[in-house]
């Protein structure tokens, strides 16, 4: 999806947004960040945030999510970083509620657990620690 980089008051930035959810890790979201065909930077969110965002504020500290109405109709502000080096990005709701959508199809709310092998989560803890 595009996304807009909000620079100043009068001027954004359109970005490509990727979106990524596995099952495996069924509590995040990986947001790839792209400009043109550069990486410019990968933030993992938690579902619920992102679902909380859509219909309020939600979020504190590096990641923050509210919804809002743009040019283009509902969208969702998602603050990423600490202030004051903090990008404010303007996201289409629909399109995040749509993408919401299909992780619930592939693990429903409630069921995330079951879908973690912590057989090897427990491994991994003890391997470094």
């Amino acid at each position: 999806m595009t996304v807009r980089l909000l620079v100043t008051h009068t001027y954004a930035l359109p970005l490509r947004l990727d979106l990524r959810y596995e099952p495996t890790d069924p509590y995040t979201v990986r947001a790839l960040f792209c400009l043109g065909t550069h990486e410019l930077a990968e933030w993992i969110l938690g579902r619920d945030l992102l679902a909380h965002g859509l219909t309020g504020p939600a979020g504190h500290g590096n990641i923050r999510i509210r919804p809002t109405t743009g040019p283009g109709g509902h969208t969702l502000h998602i603050a990423l970083g600490p202030p004051p080096d903090t990008a404010l990005l303007e996201a289409p709701a629909h399109d995040i509620k749509t993408f919401l959508k299909d992780t619930q199809a592939l693990v429903p709310h409630g069921t995330e657990s079951a879908h973690i092998d912590w057989e090897t989560e427990l491994t991994n803890l003890l391997t470094t620690s």
